[in-house]
């Protein structure tokens, strides 16, 4: 059964799948088809696009925040939108910046504090380019983090302290995960009850998990987050599968008792289904799929693949003890999980979401100089100084897209993910860097393209391919044509 969950879908399954993405409205104006050879699938216009047109906007099927940036942005566990309110965002980084502290001294034995010894030091020389804090009051030269008092951090993580013009900027409310655990916290209940349906009931925390062993899944996350926080949107994928087949069965069980018949589909069957969603994405072993990097000596290859498959037996070990089901054994599978892995390190995109804290400090910035104003600078300026460069810190994260996955690359792109201003939350957002004519491939590139051809086909051997678009063809024969020309040369 575990070899079914990885076999490529037949062309009409492929099909099939993507007409009902299209009947729900998702990807207007877009088609996948077949290419066949090396590159599979890939997304197409059925329609024109013109330039800087929103070619492709679309939510995640599974991701999460990466776990170092939790203390930097406080979003919806599910959408990624900014949540609380802008004293919370900027308490909770000053926050983050006191532990910090309070980590150095604990390791070096040493803190400097401030003058009269009741601040926190936050304190730290960092070179930063010129546009950094552009618009902020920053001069782009060595900037240094100030202290902030633990009270006023307080005050801004209880609310007792509102800053000037906040209310410009309103955040969503929190709304509590329903199971009553406090690791994911969401924007609202919508978002609350979709993440509880399609995955988060079997890995919540909280009392009214449906995971049985929670010490096991404590033992997860924290893997997870001790080697590599992918872990966790594998298990997304996991969990959302096994809560899916059980909805299907249910609903199968549902139609045959109203006829008074025995259901007759098979539990391998609706375990296909469920997860047909990821049956559609490029797959590879994980451990196969890492690219070598450049400091790993090429005999130490396979010593280096070993361990990262031994990471993914110790993640699904600890994953099977908190969420196994014998009917859903397949799902279980090294080799699935492996593959599952595999398929984000292959297509996963990053997803960034801009801080409304550094539209915030630039729009203080930009007040008209009055006394209002003096004000408000009076005020913020101490938190500003004391975030420095990372004021403007991004949530940042990774995600699995059914759409976007299946764009190829090209280093002569015709469109670019890029976040517009109203793009405030993690979906992928595509946008046509030139006119796009209908049945044209849409195509972005996985790298910088402004690479010479040597140094793209380098980057792109991490994605394991040659590229064959119309640059690299173009330039390969000039190449070619040059070198066949020096050496006409050289004999003459």
């Amino acid at each position: 059964m575990a070899e079914m969950l990885l076999e490529s879908p037949s062309d009409a399954a492929m099909r099939r799948y993507y007409d009902k993405l299209a009947s729900a409205g998702k990807g207007p104006g877009l088609r996948v088809d077949q290419i066949g050879g090396a590159f599979g699938k890939g997304l197409f216009a059925d329609k024109t696009f013109d330039k800087d047109e929103l070619v492709l906007r679309e939510p995640k099927l599974v991701g999460a925040q990466h776990e170092h940036n939790k203390a930097d942005a406080l979003v919806c566990s599910l959408c990624f939108r900014y949540i609380g309110s802008m004293e919370l965002q900027i308490g909770r980084r000053l926050l983050s910046k006191v532990d910090e502290s309070a980590h150095d001294l604990k390791e070096t034995g040493s803190l400097s504090g401030g003058d009269d010894g009741s601040d926190m030091d936050l304190t730290e020389e960092k070179e930063e380019s010129e546009n950094d804090h552009d618009g902020c009051g920053c001069d782009g030269k060595s900037q240094r983090r100030k202290a902030v008092s633990t009270e006023l951090v307080d005050s801004l993580l209880t609310g007792d302290l509102h800053l000037p013009y906040s209310e410009i900027f309103p955040l969503s409310p929190i709304t509590s995960c329903p199971g009553g655990c406090s690791e994911d916290v969401f924007c609202s209940d919508m978002c609350a009850d979709e993440a509880w349906r399609t995955y988060h009931s079997l890995l919540c925390a909280g009392p009214n998990s449906l995971c049985e062993n929670k010490k096991a899944l404590a033992q997860f996350k924290e893997h997870a987050c001790d080697s590599n926080d992918i872990f966790l949107v594998a298990a997304q994928v996991i969990a959302g599968t096994i809560l899916q087949a059980r909805n299907l069965k249910n609903e199968i069980l549902k139609k045959a008792t109203a006829k008074g018949k025995e259901p007759r589909q098979q539990t391998h069957d609706i375990l296909l289904e469920a997860w047909e969603p990821f049956a559609m994405g490029y797959k590879k072993l994980w451990w196969e799929a890492v690219a070598l990097p450049d400091d790993v000596d090429p005999s130490q290859e396979d010593s280096f693949r070993d361990q990262f498959k031994e990471l993914a037996i110790e993640s699904l070990n600890y994953l099977k003890e908190a969420i196994y089901e014998e009917e859903y054994d397949p799902l279980f599978d090294l080799e699935v999980y492996g593959h599952i892995i595999g398929m984000f390190e292959l297509n996963n995109l990053e997803i960034v979401v801009p801080s409304p804290v550094e539209d915030y400090f630039i729009y203080i910035d930009d007040l008209p100089k009055d006394d209002q104003s003096a004000h408000a600078v009076t005020v913020t300026r101490p938190f500003l100084d004391a975030l420095g460069s990372e004021y403007a810190t991004y949530c940042t994260g990774t995600g699995f897209f059914a759409l976007q996955s299946c764009v190829n690359h090209s280093c002569r792109p015709n469109a670019k993910a890029f976040k517009r201003d109203e793009d405030r939350d993690g979906a992928a957002v595509l946008l046509a860097t030139r006119p796009i004519r209908k049945g044209e491939e849409i195509t972005i590139s996985y790298i910088d393209e402004n690479h010479d051809l040597e140094e793209r086909q380098a980057l792109l051997a991490d994605y394991g391919f040659v590229c064959s678009c119309s640059r690299c063809i173009e330039e390969s024969s000039m190449k070619i044509f040059s070198s066949r020309a020096l050496a006409g040369m050289l004999q003459q």
